[in-house]
């Protein structure tokens, strides 16, 4: 790409200079002036000689001295020509200005690309353009490819140090690095992101937030030091960063401090109403009432229809090889038939072992809901790419029978997640 731009900008250069040199080069203002006076001299040649040739005929000449006079005439001719041209050089020579338009357009042809290429060095956006570059190349690379995505996150990296006052850049380069689960990496990302809008309290808020998830992910879960850093950076510029609210809630849930994980979470709900997690931080609020054992608020009980109570906990085997980071989606299908799930809650693979309700309230369309079946089948699926269609690589567990749902009595479907995605 900066090969093709430095090609492009020497091309147009050269096409500036093609419109300075071109008048030094092919403009003859003498030329014209010579065919000029040649022409002239040319006619009146031509009437003197048509002149003799009367006197000739009327008798008034005799051949000899017509003869000489013709010669006489053609000598003249030859003379005037050459003095004229000479005259015309001579002048043309003396042009005012000349000299000087010469000066100016050699001048020009060193001058124009040496001032263009340092003016575009100070003031141009080649930085720029070769970040974009690199992260177009990010987006359209599969997380599949993990080396080559590594290989253009350090690329960007690079780039985001010569120039960093690129704020997208940033954000993509912590959410690339949390993709690959280089933690470290991530929450320097959003740590470098966050100096950049240090003057934007809210703003900065979300990148220590951010960086305090990473720092989680990194301690596989421990509230060490980084952690607890991060999280207190974030809620020094905004006491309601819900980054920072979500992992303190998550570590007093931990710690069995359900009434502090209800006040953290709560928090959430009320700060943050359109929040993508906002089912499974409800549950997880009305699983700390259950706890303590009090009722659950109304305002969080589950949605009116059938539901279902399920238990997912990790194959042993599975522990050292999933990150904390990596989407848990827990959901309910029609045994009869049908690829769409009637209801879906997404957690991570830190909250496991994780109990979840699935009713009316998570289905992912209006006509498809578990009111509408009578039996379900439930699966939890474990996808490091995020996305809900299953991928090669995933990890998931399915329930060994059928939920009759009329029939339900409220015990947890167990399900362990012991399988590999093909």
């Amino acid at each position: 790409m900066t090969l093709a731009f430095w090609l492009t900008l020497a091309a147009l250069i050269g096409l500036a200079l093609v419109f300075v040199l071109y008048p030094l080069v092919f403009h003859r203002p003498d030329k014209a002036a010579v065919n000029d006076i040649r022409h002239q001299n040319l006619l009146a040649y031509r009437s003197r000689m048509a002149e003799l040739e009367a006197e000739r005929e009327a008798g008034n000449l005799d051949e000899a001295t017509y003869q000489q006079m013709k010669e006489e005439l053609a000598g003249s001719l030859l003379d005037d020509v050459t003095h004229s041209e000479r005259e015309v050089e001579r002048v043309g020579r003396r042009v005012p200005g000349r000299r000087a338009a010469q000066v100016i357009v050699l001048a020009s042809v060193i001058l124009v690309p040496a001032v263009s290429l340092w003016l575009y060095n100070d003031w141009g956006g080649v930085d720029q353009l070769e970040q974009y570059q690199t992260m177009l190349e990010m987006r359209q690379t599969s997380q599949d490819q993990g080396q080559q995505m590594a290989q253009l996150a350090d690329q960007l990296r690079a780039r985001l140090l010569d120039n960093p006052d690129n704020l997208e850049g940033w954000a993509m380069l912590g959410r690339t690095y949390m993709n690959l689960e280089n933690y470290a990496q991530a929450a320097w990302a959003y740590e470098q992101l966050a100096g950049q809008v240090q003057d934007v309290p809210n703003e900065a808020a979300t990148a220590w937030g951010l960086a305090a998830q990473a720092r989680f992910f990194e301690s596989r879960g421990a509230m060490n030091d980084n952690v607890t850093g991060a999280i207190a950076e974030a809620r020094e510029r905004n006491p309601d960063e819900v980054n920072a609210l979500g992992l303190l809630g998550i570590n007093a849930f931990e710690r069995q401090a359900y009434q502090e994980a209800i006040d953290y979470w709560e928090r959430i709900i009320a700060v943050a109403p359109d929040h993508p997690q906002l089912p499974s931080i409800r549950q997880g609020v009305a699983e700390a009432y259950r706890r303590l054992g009090q009722p659950v608020p109304e305002s969080l009980a589950q949605a009116e229809g059938p539901s279902v109570t399920v238990r997912v906990e990790l194959a042993e085997t599975f522990k050292d090889d999933i990150a904390p980071d990596t989407t848990l989606f827990i959901f309910a299908r029609n045994a009869e038939g049908g690829a769409m799930p009637l209801a879906v809650a997404r957690l991570t693979a830190a909250q496991l072992p994780a109990t979840v309700t699935l009713d009316d309230s998570m289905a992912m369309a209006p006509g498809a809901k578990l009111s509408g079946a009578a039996t379900v089948m439930i699966a939890a699926r474990l996808s490091p790419s995020g996305e809900a269609i299953p991928q090669s690589g995933d990890w998931q567990g399915v329930s060994h029978e059928p939920v009759n749902l009329d029939n339900y009595n409220g015990e947890p479907v167990e399900i362990v997640i012991d399988q590999r995605v093909p």
